[in-house]
């Protein structure tokens, strides 16, 4: 359908429309024409990402002269598949002079997109990303020009590589809207990588979607988003944790096994500097002169290259020089095996320790004679001197990179930031596991420099209340927000709590009562009965994947499980996104052939991520408890 919303024509991809809907893209457009940051909660379910995306699609279209490109962040995999899926569908309602001008793209990790034979079969994202660059590297192809026979590469980035040369790279990626299932049937079909065809596509494409960690991890967004331009408008969705992402892009944990990890990262690289100095000492002497000139050339490093970024965010890092006492590859590897011994000394405690970077930092000064300006300079430095040594296999490295992440971290911020050392886990307090925490507990250090770069950030999500605590939390200034309800034209809900089992025994989730076995049992029946009564899907959340472990096994042991079994197929969510993603497909098959299933999933988990039980899929809904947050976590 096509309607006017205050002089702007929207093109809406629905024959009907929810007032919700319509009062939300007001809000949107007004948030947009005051070239502002809006912060938005509808409740699950109203359609927001079909409004956003017909708004502000319908927006650029309407405003040539300025148009603006689409920056869509979203949590999951999953939920970027459903809003690709939405923009298809947007796009075949839009005239067809504008659907063949517009381009729109998912973009993910290799893992997601590889389609090298050897190299997408691994199950683990570093490995993939290890078995790429083993092919891609500069050096690798350099070294292949004059041993081809010895030296495998991959045909889909070397094709890649010929057509962006040729600047030939949009015939390959007409206008259009590409899932990651496109991507990888383009791939395979033109002979080119799908991964760095969308990397650089992203640059030309008026609608991006992809992960929050492409703009709020530091590490990630410096490769990747750099080259997006003001004009932008960024909407997080499902953002109700966004503080908690930005607080994770900036904290590091290091443990025991970290530090072994990285003696070891740290002894490989002592051979590969003795190795070079015998056969390429040019090299290292090449890579002095270039930290004396400063990193800023960092960012024209081959494509292939550019896999690790600085995790801080000033930009004046990049324009200063290295300085002098690490620019020596054996004086810099001398300076991280002293702060690997400081870090494992540190460990050595019986009691909890929590302590400020300022003087942290101060004590690694007076013990390990290494100062704040080395500090913030590790990772650059590390990443400079990987590449020089022309290591691939950077996944054996990570112990070590987290290590440098640490120390550039806390070399860069002087406020925000707390170090806890724990001796102990709380949950296990009679094994030693001494954990050093880098927490950040601003979470405006990493969304901060978004909300200054981009034009419109739009926050949204079906949960944001209390809505004003937001602008607090990420220290921004939104000029709309705005928090609207459902609009029911019917009694189609009929909520219903629980608090006693069909023996009148009370049931509850209360730590003290939650292992109880008449607890476990009344649950049990309750699942039973609803599973014999109600047709098609059932939906369950747990508070938490330890508490749903709990319930299931001890449901197997007293045999009520296989009793549900009887009337629907159980599947269970797991921490593993792939495991996770076949459980949720096959629960849909069940649904659909009418044999109708049970799904196990956790409050705050994958799947109560954006997620639709739609119809058949969730005629019923079963919460285990409350999820209240755990108040004596650290």
């Amino acid at each position: 359908m096509k309607f006017d919303l205050e002089g702007l024509t929207v093109h809406f991809p629905y024959a009907a429309i929810y007032p919700e809907q319509h009062a939300y893209m007001g809000e949107l457009k007004r948030a947009l024409d005051a070239r502002g940051h809006a912060l938005l909660e509808m409740p699950t379910g109203t359609g927001k990402t079909a409004a956003l995306i017909s708004l502000i699609t319908s927006y650029s279209l309407a405003n040539p002269s300025r148009p603006l490109r689409l920056l869509y962040c979203t949590r999951t995999v999953h939920e970027m598949e459903k809003t690709l899926a939405e923009l298809r569908l947007l796009f075949s309602h839009l005239p067809p002079a504008a659907s063949r001008s517009l381009l729109a793209l998912g973009l993910s990790s290799r893992k997601n997109l590889c389609v090298h034979p050897q190299a997408s079969a691994s199950a683990a994202r570093d490995s993939v990303d290890t078995a790429c660059r083993r092919l891609t590297a500069s050096w690798v192809r350099e070294k292949a020009a004059s041993d081809p026979e010895s030296t495998p590469l991959c045909e889909y980035f070397e094709s890649f590589d010929r057509a962006a040369a040729a600047g030939d790279l949009a015939s390959f990626m007409p206008p259009g809207v590409y899932t990651l299932a496109d991507l990888r049937s383009l791939g395979r079909e033109r002979r080119i990588c799908p991964y760095f065809l969308a990397r650089q596509m992203v640059k030309y494409a008026n609608v991006v979607v992809y992960s929050y960690q492409y703009l709020l991890d530091p590490k990630v967004a410096s490769i990747v988003s750099r080259e997006m331009q003001k004009e932008c408008v960024v909407v997080f969705d499902e953002a109700h944790n966004i503080d908690n992402v930005c607080i994770e892009a900036l904290s590091v944990s290091v443990r025991k096994q970290t530090l072994e990890g990285a003696e070891r990262n740290l002894r490989r690289i002592s051979q590969e500097i003795d190795r070079f100095k015998a056969t390429d000492a040019n090299r290292l002497r090449a890579e002095y002169n270039r930290l004396v000139d400063g990193l800023a050339q960092r960012g024209n490093l081959p494509i292939s290259d550019a896999w690790l970024a600085n995790p801080s965010l000033p930009d004046d890092i990049l324009k200063e020089a290295v300085p002098g006492n690490i620019r020596k590859a054996e004086h810099f590897l001398a300076v991280l095996k002293r702060l690997v011994r400081f870090l494992d000394g540190r460990l050595e405690t019986e009691n909890v320790e929590n302590e400020m970077p300022v003087s942290f930092v101060a004590s690694i000064h007076s013990q390990a004679g290494i100062d704040q300006r080395m500090l913030r300079f590790c990772y650059d430095r590390l990443h400079s001197l990987l590449l020089t040594l022309e290591i691939t296999d950077t996944d054996e490295f990570m112990h070590i990179q987290t290590i440098c992440d640490f120390a550039t971290l806390i070399g860069t911020y002087s406020r925000g930031f707390s170090i806890i050392i724990e001796p102990y886990d709380d949950r296990m307090p009679e094994v030693r596991d001494p954990v050093i925490q880098l927490s950040c507990h601003d979470a405006s250090l990493a969304i901060q420099p978004v909300f200054d770069r981009f034009q419109t950030v739009v926050i949204t999500s079906g949960t944001l209340s209390p809505i004003d605590l937001y602008p607090r939390l990420l220290n921004f200034n939104p000029v709309i927000s705005r928090s609207f309800t459902m609009s029911l034209t019917r009694d189609c809900i009929c909520p219903m709590v629980l608090t006693r089992g069909s023996d009148q025994l009370p049931v509850s989730t209360k730590f003290d009562m939650r292992s109880d076995p008449g607890v476990v049992r009344n649950y049990g029946r309750l699942l039973l009965e609803m599973a014999s009564s109600v047709p098609d899907g059932i939906v369950c959340f747990f508070v938490s994947y330890s508490y749903m472990d709990g319930i299931v096994n001890s449901s197997n042991e007293m045999g009520i499980l296989q009793d549900i079994m009887q009337h629907k197929l159980v599947f269970i969510e797991t921490p593993d996104v792939v495991e996770t993603t076949l459980a949720l497909d096959n629960y849909r098959k069940a649904c659909d052939c009418g044999r109708g299933a049970i799904f196990f999933s956790v409050a705050r988990g994958k799947v109560a991520e954006g997620i639709d039980f739609d119809r058949h899929y969730g005629r019923l809904v079963i919460m285990f408890g409350v999820p209240f947050q755990y108040t004596l976590s650290k």
